[in-house]
Parts: structure tokens; sequence; C-alpha cells
């Protein structure tokens, strides 16, 4: 389980925004985490779920200097997913290659080590740390995730 400390006003925005099992988020003062989503939540989630994603994932991003709005998050996501934690690939240029795109924002395994965002899951279909890497890969690669509007 990773660990990230945050301010203690971005933990109480956390828990403000933590709804129905988003990545099963356990919040303490100065501390928060986030847990794999069970398989129960397999199929598109929410759009509640959704936004409680984003929006925890925009306060990582902003305590980590990574770039990207709400809006930009939310478009790629919806193209990429449609918001199913588990959507996987397996038919492009990746997948026949062995590596196909995973997760909420459709990254593929070397892409995600590469550009996970420290103190997130190392869980790729982890809600959190799947938004937060893509979004850093986005901000190195084209200056934001708000640049990005096609596949990535």
């Amino acid at each position: 389980m990773q660990l990230s400390l945050l301010p203690q006003r971005a933990t109480s925005k956390i828990a403000k925004y933590l709804v129905g099992g988003v990545a099963a988020a356990t919040v303490m003062t100065g501390v928060t985490t986030a847990v794999a989503p069970t398989e129960a939540s397999a199929a598109p989630a929410s759009a509640q779920r959704i936004d409680g994603w984003i929006k925890h994932s925009l306060l990582v991003m902003k305590a980590k200097g990574i770039p990207g709005s709400y809006e930009g998050i939310r478009r790629n996501l919806m193209r990429e997913s449609s918001g199913d934690l588990y959507a996987i690939n397996l038919w492009d240029s990746n997948a026949q290659k062995g590596i196909p795109s995973k997760g909420l924002m459709q990254v593929i395994d070397p892409t995600f080590r590469t550009y996970h965002v420290d103190g997130t899951s190392w869980d790729i279909y982890d809600p959190i740390a799947n938004i937060t890497a893509a979004c850093n890969y986005a901000a190195k690669r084209y200056g934001s995730i708000d640049n990005v509007n096609g596949p990535y």
C-alpha cells in the first residue's frame, strides 16, 4: 500500500469527494492512501464515482505539479474507457506487441511504470494511479492532458 503525505487542507477536500467505494480510499489526518477497487466494480462506473476519482487525482496532481483540468481528464477518460476501471484493449498495435492498454485512461504497462506518480498505487487498474500516471505522461509529451484530443 503506497502512502502520500498531503497538506491537511487537501485531506479534508479528499474526504469531501470520497463517495461509494472511490478506490476504497482511507483518509487520515495528513495522510491518504488508495487501494485497488474490487472486481465488483468492473463495469462502467457511475458519474458520481468518476467525478470523485477525477477530483482526487487533481489533488494529487496539484501536489506534484502536474498540470491538467477536470474537463481534460474527463474527456480523455470517457473516450478511452467510458469509465470502465478494468477496460483493456486487446486489438490495437500495443496489444499486438503484447502490451495492451489498461484502465480508465488506457495506459500501457511501460508507460505506467515510467510515469507513475509517487504516493499512488502501483496497480495500473487503480483509478487514481491510472489517471495521474496518464496525466503525468501527457504533461511531459503534450504539455497537459488538456492538449490531448485523441488517442495518445
